[in-house]
């Protein structure tokens, strides 16, 4: 996990003020997040809130990605735990699952008496189309942080290319992908950074 930023509070850092605060925040960001999170939390995290940089957040998405559970989820506990230790981790983890939790059942409630409505199953179909351009989207911004990845900006893109294949095409199950694909990328960037 990335050190609590350093430095004077105007060197273009921000972080939260309080438990509270992440609170807030996680609940706000949680409630945006319908159908794809990645686009939202990219955009509250980075560039609205300046809690981490682009390379903080591509490294502790990667971290949230490999680890057990919901992406975001992941992330919120890091965040909270950079901040606030333990404290933090428990307020950003009730923030970004107590909200949603609570329109997820009244929506299930709902959904029960309509999911025979021929109309909105295909505007839940129509929703997917939107989250993966949300998705690949933010794939495209976050590509300028590859620029100052130690392996360079070709190997970044054929990792990206071999892990689309043996997922999307090939099937591979996503454990095996991140093991071959995942282990070789931090195998090589280890060696890169001269590490014994």
């Amino acid at each position: 996990m990335t050190p609590p930023p350093s430095g004077p509070p105007g060197a273009g850092r921000n972080q939260p003020q309080s438990c509270t605060d992440l609170f807030v925040s996680m609940t706000l960001l949680a409630l945006q997040g319908f159908g794809g999170v990645l686009a939202v939390v990219q955009r509250e995290l980075v560039e609205r809130k300046r809690w981490m940089t682009r390379d903080e957040f591509v490294e502790e998405w990667a971290v949230a990605q490999i680890m057990p559970g919901p992406n975001v989820v992941n992330l919120s506990l890091m965040i909270g735990g950079r901040y606030f230790g333990l404290r933090g981790a428990m307020s950003a983890l009730a923030g970004i699952l107590l909200a949603p939790l609570v329109v997820v059942l009244v929506l299930a409630l709902l959904y029960s008496h309509f999911a025979d409505n021929p109309q909105l199953a295909n505007a839940l179909r129509g929703m997917g189309a939107v989250a993966a351009g949300l998705i690949t989207a933010t794939g495209l911004k976050l590509l300028v942080a590859l620029r100052t990845h130690p392996l360079g900006l070709a190997a970044c893109i054929a990792f990206g290319i071999a892990t689309f294949i043996a997922i999307a095409v090939l099937r591979l199950p996503l454990a095996w992908v991140l093991a071959g694909l995942g282990g070789l990328s931090c195998w090589l960037t280890w060696h890169k950074l001269g590490k014994p």
